[in-house]
């Protein structure tokens, strides 16, 4: 995709105006970093961050028996929640894939607001549009609102200071304003932070990103790119779609399993996903942490006694370790556990590493 062909964010200009270095990104023009990725990833551990991550999908399903049809299609199950809550779930192929891993918003039995990945959220509505029944229909709004995410220890700060609520439960959310522009405020996040999902109007994106802002740096903190969004998810082993996640791995492969509803009826992949489960999965995803110096990263063979038994999905240089760090999908026949030590071909070098069980780093969300 060429960069003429790349969608920008409602804020674009702020990111020039902040001097931001860009990207490509599931088709649009990202902002990547500002001051620097490792002082944004720390950034977010110790103060807050706020990113501009706008590009992510919006959708609405809306109608009498919203919900009711919603759950017969995506792996979570909505009964576990109510209104008011948000819960993340998965699209699936009916061989067990995924089509993406997205957030639902339930606002009512009649009204869902879904949040996939960029560059999946037309074939989300597609094939969501594809088996609604009738009075329920499906609206892509990709553009009708931005999100911005604040992330890290004194995110809740941030919010106070421009009167948005942050007494709000673990993936739960709240519709309020800020200055006569509606936000919706979910208590969310990407990074193993505690952190909040501000959904504010396109139209009314740089205001209300301006004033974050502001407060951001009055608590120390500063604007982060999608490198550190990388650093941040990577050390918490969130999967990726596109890494961890697609329509060649499955959500027990990926760990996700927790957010399949096993006892559902009905769900997009059921048959093919019960049946790998009590078969066990071929694969699964393990962390890796370097014992020599190197980076990881994605693409790369791992092996052990000079056997191949996995590829990694991600790599990266962990700011808060100081080490490499990788998520890998590792053969279930390898027999591998925690402490077991591989190796990693980084362009013909055999690096040592250490199989561990994501996260790398202590897990602060709730």
């Amino acid at each position: 995709m060429s960069d003429e062909e790349l969608k920008q964010g409602p804020i674009h200009a702020v990111h020039v105006e902040l001097g931001a270095t860009f990207a490509p990104f599931g088709g649009w023009e990202m902002p990547v970093s500002y001051a620097g990725t490792v002082a944004e990833h720390t950034a977010v551990r110790e103060t807050v961050g706020l990113f501009d991550v706008s590009h992510l999908g919006k959708a609405l399903v809306a109608g009498p028996g919203a919900a009711e049809f919603l759950n017969t299609t995506l792996t979570n199950d909505l009964s576990r929640i109510a209104p008011g809550k948000a819960q993340y779930t998965l699209c699936c192929t009916e061989s067990g894939g995924v089509v993406d891993d997205l957030i639902v918003y339930y606002v009512s039995d009649d009204e869902l607001f879904l949040v996939p990945n960029a560059a999946n959220t037309a074939t989300v509505v597609e094939m969501l549009s594809a088996a609604v029944p009738a009075g329920v229909t499906v609206t892509n709004q990709h553009r009708d609102h931005a999100v911005f995410a604040v992330q890290g220890p004194r995110s809740a700060d941030v919010l106070e200071a421009l009167g948005l609520p942050t007494d709000i439960a673990y993936m739960g959310f709240a519709d309020a304003g800020y200055e006569g522009a509606p936000v919706r405020v979910c208590r969310s996040g990407y990074t193993g932070e505690r952190g909040f999902e501000v959904l504010p109007r396109w139209d009314d994106a740089e205001r209300v990103f301006r004033a974050l802002l502001e407060a951001v740096r009055a608590q120390g903190g500063q604007a982060a790119g999608l490198g550190a969004r990388d650093t941040l998810r990577t050390e918490m082993g969130y999967a990726l779609h596109g890494h961890e996640l697609s329509v060649d791995i499955s959500p027990l492969q990926a760990r996700v399993g927790w957010a399949v509803g096993w006892k559902k009826p009905q769900f997009w992949g059921r048959d093919a996903l019960l049946g790998e489960k009590e078969a066990g999965p071929a694969r699964t995803l393990w962390g890796l942490r370097a014992l020599d110096r190197g980076v990881l990263r994605q693409d790369l063979t791992v092996l052990r006694d000079g056997a191949e038994v996995g590829r990694t999905t991600s790599g990266t240089f962990s700011p808060t370790l100081k080490i490499g760090i990788a998520l890998a999908l590792l053969d279930t026949a390898a027999g591998l556990a925690p402490g077991d030590e591989v190796s990693v071909d980084v362009r013909g070098r055999s690096l040592r590493a250490e199989v561990v069980a994501p996260p790398f780093v202590e897990d602060h969300t709730r």
